[in-house]
């Protein structure tokens, strides 16, 4: 699928003079929404949401991002209404180290990270010293980490939580090497590794094939890592919020994440 490359800047751009939402007590006229998501395949569901949006009269802006730091500032800035491309640890840490005062108010989806190698047919077949790529990002990394723990390749200090480093690293009974990568070319380097952690986005992306070659993942039970959409603090009543996640809470856009995805992400609303 091809699709616009945008910078966060590129991406304000396409705002415009957007219209003023319209407030509890106002006339009850059409809202505009500005929502941010990452770039591909989120924009064709989206585009789903939004005819359910406009059917109660709501009409939804997506602008796509391909930074993941970019949709929280805009947010926080006000140049975006909502964002929704992002779990709960990525947030916390961008709340914590920006101020930023952002909340969930819906889930989306949950994509579940795996471990992948084209060198290795099966976890068990993984050597000693073997060299295993991860996103360098905070939350993304610790999440790989926490991954390789649960599938017994090495074991993390209790105390780093859901953001441990390699340093947090207490028992490496393989001796892996830990490769800290940029999440979008951790997928790209995997012919080089012999195995690499990528965000399911970033897996397709690279055109690695999330079925025959990931030889690990996560479970969604008891999972921290759900995707949701996200609004500032201070509109967490707006009446357009609920009206934005049930928009994305329909049985088309369930099975639009399903085809789009080919099964590889879990819708993660009831």
């Amino acid at each position: 699928m091809s699709f616009s490359v945008l910078s966060r800047r590129s991406a304000l751009a396409l705002l415009g003079s957007a219209p003023l939402l319209c407030r509890a007590g106002q006339a009850a006229t059409p809202q505009t929404l500005r929502i941010g998501i990452m770039s591909g395949e989120d924009e064709d569901v989206w585009r789903v949401a939004a005819e359910n949006a406009a059917k109660a009269g709501l009409t939804l802006k997506i602008i796509p991002f391909t930074d993941y730091n970019a949709p929280n500032e805009a947010l926080f800035e006000h140049e975006l209404d909502a964002n929704a491309f992002q779990h709960g640890p990525f947030l916390k840490a961008q709340n914590d180290a920006k101020n930023f005062h952002i909340i969930p108010v819906g889930d989306t989806y949950f994509a579940p990270i795996g471990l992948y190698s084209r060198r290795w047919k099966k976890l068990a077949d993984l050597p000693q010293n073997a060299t295993i790529g991860v996103p360098n990002d905070p939350s993304n990394e610790g999440r790989a980490l926490l991954l390789l723990q649960t599938l017994g390749l090495l074991k993390i200090s209790k105390e780093a939580g859901l953001t441990p480093t390699a340093l947090d690293i207490t028992e490496n009974p393989r001796n892996i090497t830990i490769k800290e990568l940029d999440a979008g070319v951790v997928g790209r380097a995997l012919p080089d590794l012999d195995g690499a952690i990528i965000n399911t986005d970033w897996a397709k992306k690279a055109g690695v094939d999330v079925e025959k070659e990931r030889i690990g993942q996560e479970s969604l039970e008891h999972n921290p890592y759900v995707c949701f959409i996200a609004v500032n603090e201070a509109d967490q009543k707006a009446p357009w919020v609920q009206t934005l996640v049930t928009a994305f809470h329909q049985p088309n856009v369930r099975q639009s994440l399903i085809d789009v995805y080919h099964g590889a992400i879990v819708p993660a609303w009831s």
